[in-house]
């Protein structure tokens, strides 16, 4: 960054915040302090905000049912035996005929998700609570899927992807609709879910389909990225770390980082009056920032009832119509 220049690594923003509080750059303490304020700073803002450089683009392939070969299963047991099942194989599309993320059924009421996979036996997590089946038909799906790694948020809360009308709704009211979700079609309905942590504390974002996909399809979808910062070498983390590394905020907006961290910083040193103020720019800042960068977004504005104008000027005949002696006022 040149002298004058807009700061735009990570070193150069805690420096800004550094130097407009007027601490010393060279205490490690004091630069861990900034470091952490800029990074809070940055994830802060983009809590509220859909930014455009955030958002980013995946397609989940949908697998098709499986019911190819019988399956034996004892009352009580995990391990399905498979005749002519060939789970391991792979599909046209380079899918296993059956994997742990899918599900087993034979009534279509009991459902049993799968822990391991073999070209003739899958075990799965649940113990078989019907009579005993020998040679039966069965029914393979899969209504959960992996989103991106990166995955935030859904750009739009309320329609999963622009291909074809897949509505989101909440987890509880997707799962008391939909208890036993084991019916074929095209899905129209979507959750989202983590599993929560297994080994680590990364997020396992999923989605689950209703009515289970029939056939195999491809469904775009955009979504909000998790990874806010990027190294010199391009690759994309949560946080800033190294001192190259640079946010994803365009260059021309990332004094906005540097303004809210200092509002954080004035705050915890109980310094209200200027915390507020900082907090005000900041907050004009974003909003002339979202202007500029969704020009085409929705805003708020004032709608009159027009319903007594239209009415009275169907009555009279008149295309401009006089309530109480206000001509076309609307008073």
């Amino acid at each position: 960054m040149a002298t004058t220049g807009q700061p735009s690594t990570f070193s150069e923003l805690y420096t800004e915040l550094l130097n407009a509080v007027r601490e010393a750059t060279t205490i490690t303490a004091t630069t861990t302090i900034a470091k952490r304020y800029i990074n809070r700073a940055l994830h802060d803002m983009h809590i509220d905000s859909d930014f455009p450089w955030a958002i980013r683009t995946a397609t989940l392939l949908l697998h098709a049912p499986y019911t190819t070969g019988t399956v034996t299963i004892t009352q009580g047991g995990t391990a399905w035996t498979g005749d002519s099942t060939v789970w391991t194989t792979v599909n046209a599309f380079n899918q296993d005929n059956a994997r742990t993320t899918g599900k087993l059924t034979i009534t279509g009421t009991d459902i049993y998700t799968i822990s391991t996979v073999a070209a003739s036996s899958i075990v799965t997590n649940e113990r078989f609570v019907a009579a005993d089946v020998a040679a039966s038909t069965y029914t393979y799906y899969e209504d959960e899927y992996a989103l991106a790694s990166d995955f935030w948020q859904p750009v739009d809360k309320r329609q999963f992807t622009d291909a074809i009308a897949i509505e989101l709704i909440g987890s509880r009211d997707f799962y008391r609709r939909y208890p036993r979700n084991s019916t074929l079609g095209t899905p129209n309905t979507a959750t989202l879910i983590d599993l929560g942590p297994s080994g680590s504390t990364a997020a396992r974002p999923r989605i689950v389909f209703h009515p289970v996909p029939s056939a195999a399809m491809l469904v775009p979808y955009r979504y909000l990225t998790s990874n806010l910062a990027v190294t010199t070498g391009g690759v994309a983390s949560t946080d800033l770390s190294a001192d190259t590394d640079e946010p994803i905020v365009p260059l021309r907006y990332r004094h906005a980082i540097v303004l809210h961290a200092l509002a954080f910083w004035y705050r915890d040193r109980k310094d209200d009056t200027r915390s507020r103020e900082v907090k005000a720019e900041y907050t004009d800042l974003i909003r002339r920032i979202r202007q500029d960068t969704m020009p085409t977004d929705d805003h708020p504005r004032l709608v009159p009832n027009l319903s007594r104008y239209r009415a009275g000027a169907r009555r009279t005949g008149r295309a401009r119509y006089d309530i109480h002696g206000h001509f076309d006022r609307l008073e």
